[in-house]
């Protein structure tokens, strides 16, 4: 039977399993820190895209194509955008996407906030009206956006279960699609 003495300083000396050691003090902050920034990267690219679609679709409310078309309603617009975000399934972007349609009598008085009461969207606050020729519409767009890496839960969550509201705002003057309309003032 070895002495204390000897096994303590054998034990201290010994090698064996210092990189399996290493990576466990390395290994979590380091997995932590990839799965964060792949979150971060995922959250930008649905705010990218979203904001593409957003955009793209605005300009059928502007030109007046989708007033003189069959989508003019929230319903369709909401599906002319979840259309325009092919990496995300449409029946989530049905379910959570929400739009937010306002005219305006000048560009000082628009207001571009998100809904949120008790840290959820409401919905009661949402209208559509895409207004007519040459008036001033604010469409604005929110996404909650549900996070997976748990580091991320202190700062970015803006809503109830883990979820930030990803938004973007379109604001514009409609075009003056009268025939033989003047341009607008």
């Amino acid at each position: 039977m070895p002495t204390r003495p000897s096994f303590l300083r054998r034990f201290l000396r010994a090698r064996r399993g210092a990189t399996a050691v290493e990576f466990a003090l390395v290994g979590l902050p380091f997995f932590a820190l990839l799965f964060s920034i792949l979150e971060l990267g995922m959250m930008f690219m649905t705010q990218t895209t979203i904001e593409a679609s957003a955009i793209s679709n605005a300009r059928l409310i502007r030109t007046g194509q989708l007033q003189a078309g069959g989508a003019n309603s929230a319903a369709g617009f909401k599906t002319l955008v979840c259309n325009g975000m092919s990496w995300i399934s449409t029946a989530d972007c049905m379910a959570h996407l929400s739009v937010d349609v306002q005219t305006f009598s000048d560009f000082s008085s628009l207001k571009v906030s998100p809904p949120i009461r008790n840290g959820a969207l409401d919905q009661s606050q949402m209208t559509f009206n895409a207004g007519a020729s040459c008036d001033i519409v604010l469409v604005q767009v929110f996404y909650p956006y549900s996070l997976i890496t748990p580091l991320l839960e202190p700062g970015l969550p803006n809503l109830n279960d883990h979820q930030r509201l990803l938004t973007t705002a379109v604001a514009f003057r409609n075009e003056n699609w009268q025939v033989g309309g003047v341009p607008c003032s």
